[in-house]
């Protein structure tokens, strides 16, 4: 693949977690986050975005949401469980996104908010449409995913440097 041609990163947001007495990575999904995991997925699939590579965190909150949401895709990507995507900030998942090889032409990161949303506002450079104000207004809720579209290598993947070209939330 041509480092000219242009890639697709998914910034996907765990769905609603549950808060029963453990650790806060152990949190599992509460019954309204497998729902809504399961219908992210299914506007996934409905994006015709062929994903390449999953980048999911470790806590058991992503990996519920990714393990319901994945089904509804037509493929299944490579999936890499990458500890440093947990509680991570913007400017470490940019360091885990520049890593990614450049075979990879679309992509998506399975993690937390403050970071994914962080995430979202710092690559997203330009905005199609209203995709940036819809982001803003509804605080990149559980179970909601940015996707954004950039021209170059993964390496060169840096802040403004994408266009945020479509956002979508559980409630939409």
């Amino acid at each position: 693949m041509s480092v000219a041609e242009p890639r697709r990163i998914v910034l996907f947001r765990h769905a609603k977690a549950d808060w029963p007495d453990v650790a806060d990575h152990e949190r599992p999904l509460a019954e309204r986050g497998r729902k809504d995991a399961a219908v992210a997925g299914r506007r996934l699939a409905d994006s015709g975005i062929p994903f390449d590579l999953a980048l999911c965190s470790t806590a058991t909150r992503t990996r519920e949401t990714w393990k319901l949401a994945v089904q509804e895709l037509p493929h299944r990507p490579k999936t890499v469980y990458e500890e440093r995507l947990y509680e991570a900030s913007p400017g470490e998942l940019i360091a885990v996104l520049n890593e990614t090889p450049d075979d990879v032409r679309s992509g998506v990161l399975i993690g937390h908010n403050p970071g994914v949303h962080g995430l979202a506002d710092i690559l997203g450079g330009r905005s199609e449409g209203d995709a940036k104000e819809r982001m803003s207004h509804r605080e990149f809720p559980t179970a909601a995913f940015a996707v954004l579209s950039f021209t170059g290598s993964w390496k060169s993947l840096e802040p403004g440097a994408a266009t945020l070209v479509d956002f979508w939330g559980p409630s939409e």
